[in-house]
């Protein structure tokens, strides 16, 4: 370094010089097509799916949807981010779909219809039962032989633009579409999915949704005979609990807070609360109440918090207040505040075993859980591209819709096959989800990680910076597992 007389050590200034055509951005991508290669993902759904064209030349509807989530991976937002992943000459050779351009894939979208769209269901759910077969017997039978879990849930997608198709303003006055989707929740990875307006009711096609899911469950899943759906308010209505009874799987559904719960509230006794677990100041209760043309079998749980008063907003559209007994929600906030016992109340109807308080604290501990679709939602969105539908067509969207979720399955099969004993490589001890990491976090850790591409001996060497040992782990693992046949 040159030295200035009496000063400090003076920085070279660093010039800019040619374009390197074998550095990457995004070396990880190796991983993303290592993990494609091993599921047969691409195969799996253009097999199902079939030919999108009429001359079956070109991408298909796997290499579509795989090229798309594999934009979203590593951090588009835009249909045109497919161009700037085409730019990258080196990134190309490690996509796991090299050379998809945005008109290419919109027009393509265009193509598929709606019994196409349906059909990659059958192929997702043909990619994750490899995937399970792929697992270790005693990871295999962790999931498929105990207790599996469908979660059902939608998600409004704001959009901006008049003339967008499938789209509609919901009742906060947001012009949105929305997903409606189903999940394995035990692998947070998506088994069903249709693209509705902000106009549709999820609770019509909630029982047609159920079934594509279960169908999508891999067969030992199926066979297990302990399958149970979850599902929050807005699915309370008899046709999924009735759907589900004759499916022959156990529900939990969320229940509107309407006035006969609130007086059955009034009539049980102090004694019939138990604490629930994992939440403080929660109580459950077991009510005899069964609305019409529900399944006979069907129970009510009732959960309480208590809640300071500092806890309850005196805004009267505050949507923790509106959990509070009429009676209570009627005082006005300072006779509120001097109230002996404020409660948080949730109500659920279950079709399963509620007859003890421990087996109903405990059912009300699993149906707590149900949040693991909006993980998946918060994966699609903040990790993916599923925050917004970018097309003005509505087949377009789907397929933009179907990439994020694919990308948030990508996550869930990658967390499966690279956990050991010793535990997940990918996050290596961090999260809170069992040790599975959110696409945003792939993305840091694994996915945008510079390399250089270079060919030596008739191979290709990937050089990665000093301490990125995590995608090299990732790639060994993969390439440890039996390739598909």
């Amino acid at each position: 370094m040159a030295r200035i007389p009496g000063g400090k050590q003076k920085r070279k200034q660093a010039r800019v010089g040619a374009p390197d055509r074998t550095l990457t951005a995004n070396a990880g991508m190796a991983a993303v097509s290592e993990l494609c290669d091993r599921l047969g993902v691409i195969s799996a759904i253009d097999a199902a799916t079939g030919p999108v064209k009429q001359r079956d030349r070109g991408f298909g509807a796997g290499e579509l949807l795989t090229g798309i989530a594999a934009a979203q991976l590593a951090g588009e937002d835009f249909w045109t981010g497919l161009d700037r992943q085409r730019k990258d000459v080196a990134g190309q050779l490690l996509a796991p779909v090299p050379g998809l351009a945005s008109t290419t894939a919109a027009g393509l979208a265009r193509r598929v219809t709606p019994a196409q769209w349906l059909a990659v269901e059958t192929g997702l759910a043909a990619v994750t039962e490899r995937m399970v077969k792929l697992l270790s017997p005693e990871r295999a039978a962790a999931l498929t032989e105990g207790a599996v879990t469908i979660d059902m849930d939608a998600t409004d997608v704001e959009v901006h633009g008049s003339k967008k198709q499938g789209v509609a303003y919901n009742h906060q006055g947001q012009r949105v579409g929305r997903p409606h989707v189903a999940i394995w929740a035990e692998t947070e990875t998506v088994l069903a999915a249709d693209l509705g307006s902000g106009t549709d009711d999820v609770r019509a096609g909630a029982p047609g949704l159920l079934r594509r899911a279960l169908a999508g469950l891999p067969a030992a899943a199926r066979a297990s005979g302990q399958i149970a759906l979850r599902a929050d308010a807005g699915y309370f209505a008899g046709q999924l609990a009735r759907a589900a009874r004759d499916e022959h799987i156990a529900f939990a559904i969320g229940a509107k807070r309407i006035a006969p719960l609130w007086r059955l509230l009034d009539g049980i006794a102090e004694d019939d609360w138990h604490d629930a677990i994992d939440m403080r100041g929660a109580q459950v209760a077991v009510a005899d109440y069964r609305p019409d043309w529900w399944p006979a079998s069907t129970s009510l749980l009732i959960r309480r918090v208590r809640l300071d008063p500092g806890q309850v907003s005196a805004d009267p559209r505050s949507r923790r207040r509106r959990t509070l007994h009429p009676a209570q929600r009627a005082l006005p906030f300072p006779e509120l505040a001097e109230a002996e016992a404020i409660y948080a109340c949730s109500f659920i109807l279950t079709s399963l075993d509620v007859t003890t308080p421990e087996l109903a604290v405990a059912v009300e501990h699993w149906y707590r859980h149900r949040a693991t679709v909006e993980n998946v939602f918060r994966d699609g969105k903040h990790g993916a591209a599923l925050r917004h539908l970018p097309s003005g067509y509505h087949q377009v969207n789907t397929a933009w819709m179907w990439g994020a979720l694919l990308a948030a399955s990508m996550a869930g099969w990658l967390h499966q096959l690279t956990a050991t004993t010793a535990g997940p490589v990918i996050v290596a001890g961090h999260g809170t989800r069992g040790g599975k990491a959110m696409i945003a976090t792939l993305r840091r850790r694994l996915i945008a990680v510079p390399g250089r591409l270079i060919r030596h001996a008739g191979q290709l060497i990937l050089r990665l910076p000093p301490g990125h040992y995590l995608l090299a782990e990732t790639l060994a693992r993969l390439r440890a597992l039996p390739a598909t046949s």
